[in-house]
């Protein structure tokens, strides 16, 4: 997997998991998700490992347990198509994103909505 790092803040705009998601479009819409927070800084957090462990959720769970005001410290979030990981959004210390993905245009997307990126 290639990857990318961008900053979480863009402005005054915090870019989050649900943004990320939304922005993953068709490609993440048929993913399974682990997720793993390092810092309970809200309330969702446990059910949202809860409903990740084991057998993982789809993306409209996760996307309804993280909603547009969720801020996430240390977190990541791990994407399945079947048993192969081909996505991972690793939040950093509510500073950074890390994308790896397996398909380069998941990468190019979120190249055109977030200008400056580093690569991984």
């Amino acid at each position: 997997m290639k990857g990318i790092t961008f900053r979480a803040w863009q402005g005054r705009h915090y870019v989050t998991l649900a943004e990320l998601l939304v922005r993953l479009g068709s490609f993440g819409l048929a993913l399974t998700w682990r997720v793993e927070v390092d810092e309970m800084v809200d309330p969702r957090v446990p059910e949202m490992e809860r409903r990740s462990a084991g057998a993982g959720m789809d993306t409209l769970t996760l996307l309804s347990l993280t909603t547009p005001d969720l801020q996430l410290i240390d977190a990541e979030a791990r994407g399945f198509a079947g048993d192969e990981q081909v996505v991972v959004l690793t939040e950093v210390d509510s500073c950074l994103w890390d994308v790896r993905a397996a398909d380069e245009r998941v990468l190019d997307e979120l190249r055109s909505h977030y200008p400056v990126v580093g690569e991984l």
